[in-house]
């Protein structure tokens, strides 16, 4: 089946929740999106359509593309000015927030957000584990699980966590300022539901964690 989105279609899915993939669209549209297998209706009350795999592929543009390329080689950084939440993963170029209690009441819904994917997308509706689509976007998953719990990403101005890809393909490595900054955002990974281990970089000594979500 042609699973290619008509381009009212295209928009509905470009206007889908960043982070749960919940849909707004007419009954017509989101039934044909269902039918296309690019989204599902959730079969509890308020019955709402959310994004499946397929539809969070052409969403955020196929692997291989130029797009996909460059979102792998460096996590788009938050614009609090488009309205578009997304997760703050550290680094020396990301600016601060221009409003912490905005950004805080963004976080706190979109990581009530995530744990109610969690649970309406794992088998056994658990919220306690990590779900397909932090799978899929292991780095803004894990910045927002930090995040959420109150811990500061690195800015231009000041120091803080900082989440990266790893070659290993369900795993992030984690980057502290210290030892107990490094070991708190451990501690937060796993009651998250990942599986954190602390390391050294051989070359540097420098100490980052390997975190995975975790399975069962």
């Amino acid at each position: 089946m042609n699973r290619e989105p008509t381009a009212a279609q295209r928009r509905v899915i470009d206007a889908a929740d960043p982070v749960t993939g919940r849909l707004r669209g007419t009954q017509a549209q989101l039934t044909a999106l269902v039918r296309r297998g690019l989204a599902f209706r959730h079969p509890r009350p308020p019955h709402d359509h959310f994004l499946t795999p397929a539809g969070q592929r052409i969403r955020e543009g196929s692997p291989g593309t130029p797009e996909r390329q460059e979102r792998q080689e460096q996590p788009r950084q938050p614009a609090p000015s488009t309205g578009v939440f997304a997760a703050r993963v550290g680094g020396a170029r990301e600016a601060a927030p221009p409003s912490d209690a905005g950004r805080l009441r963004e976080v706190r819904g979109a990581w009530q957000g995530l744990l109610e994917l969690r649970r309406m997308t794992n088998p056994d509706g658990s919220t306690d584990r990590p779900c397909g689509w932090e799978r899929d976007h292991l780095v803004r998953a894990a910045a927002l699980a930090l995040e959420a719990a109150g811990h500061q990403p690195e800015t231009a101005s000041s120091p803080g966590y900082r989440v990266r890809t790893t070659p290993q393909p369900e795993a992030v490595a984690v980057y502290a300022p210290d030892a107990t900054v490094l070991s708190a955002c451990a501690d937060t990974l796993e009651r998250a539901g990942w599986q954190p281990g602390e390391y050294t970089e051989p070359r540097t000594r420098t100490r980052y964690l390997l975190a995975s979500p975790r399975r069962t």
